[in-house]
């Protein structure tokens, strides 16, 4: 496992998330209203659709496409579909986000 130095917590405005590149793939880290950060999958395994541009809450992201909901802290699609994204381990070392990958 190593982790990967991504960008600035400043970058993402709380309540949001934003797309990186880490090893060689995509992935969405969300700011949470309390200040946490959530890490998965950028895009959504049904249609392709950039989950860091869903509405998110504490708990959920919405896909912005068709409204597939996946849970970020297991990757689970929470609707009933058999389909999940990756969970990342995701922090912030004076205020870097930091993606943990295997």
């Amino acid at each position: 496992m190593s982790d990967v130095e991504v960008g600035a917590v400043d970058e993402i405005p709380v309540g949001e998330g934003r797309t990186f590149a880490v090893d060689g793939g995509q992935v969405a880290v969300f700011r949470l209203r309390d200040g946490s950060l959530r890490a998965i999958d950028a895009v959504c395994p049904h249609r392709g659709g950039p989950l860091a541009d869903g509405l998110a809450d504490d708990r959920v992201v919405v896909c912005p496409l068709h409204g597939h909901t996946f849970d970020m802290g297991t990757g689970a699609e929470t609707g009933g579909a058999d389909m999940s994204v990756r969970r990342y381990p995701v922090s912030a070392v004076d205020g870097v986000i930091c993606i943990t990958t295997a």
